[in-house]
Parts: structure tokens; C-alpha cells; sequence
């Protein structure tokens, strides 16, 4: 289980759709090794990591595995029930009276 410190604060960043989905595959690979979700905050954080120790593993994060493509779809599945069931907790939030 990821435990996010709350001290840390998050932020928004945009980028292309290649981008993404060369970042889905990096997380969708890692949550295949690990066995467990991985969100793309940590996914950022792991090539970070990796580009700092070995630049070459960045190359090699973002190059195709065999049923990367499978991982990816559910990966995108998953992401869009996150954001469902945020987007309803948002929704509740604001049609509570104060």
C-alpha cells in the first residue's frame, strides 16, 4: 500500500498523449514487477530515480514488454474509475450545504 504524506503538497502537470501513454507504460510495467497499483506519481518519481542512477533504464522503462499492452488498457480502466468515483466525491462536496 502507497502512503502519500500529506505534507507533501501535489500538483498538476500537462502533457502530450505520447507522453502519457509512454507513462502508462512505465506504470503498468512497474505494477506488473511490484504486484500491486502504482500511480503515475510514482511512476515519475521511479524514472526520475533511475535517470539520475542509470540514464540507459529510462530508455529501457519506456521501450515495449510483452503484455505491456494488456497492463496498459487495464491501467487506463482503473484510472478512469479513480477519477468516476473522484469526480463524485467532488460533486458531493459541493452540493452540501455549509
Amino acid at each position: 500500500m502507497t502512503v502519500i504524506d500529506p505534507m507533501k503538497l501535489m500538483t498538476t502537470i500537462s502533457v502530450s498523449e505520447d507522453v502519457k501513454e509512454k507513462l502508462l507504460r512505465v506504470a503498468s510495467e512497474l505494477q506488473l514487477k511490484l504486484g500491486r497499483r502504482v500511480d503515475l506519481n510514482e511512476a515519475l518519481s521511479f524514472l526520475v530515480d533511475q535517470r539520475e542512477k542509470n540514464p540507459q533504464l529510462l530508455e529501457e522503462a519506456c521501450s515495449p514488454m510483452i503484455g505491456a499492452k494488456e497492463a496498459i488498457e487495464e491501467l487506463e480502466r482503473e484510472r478512469k474509475v479513480d477519477e468516476t468515483r473522484l469526480e463524485r466525491k467532488i460533486s458531493g462536496r459541493r452540493q452540501r450545504p455549509d
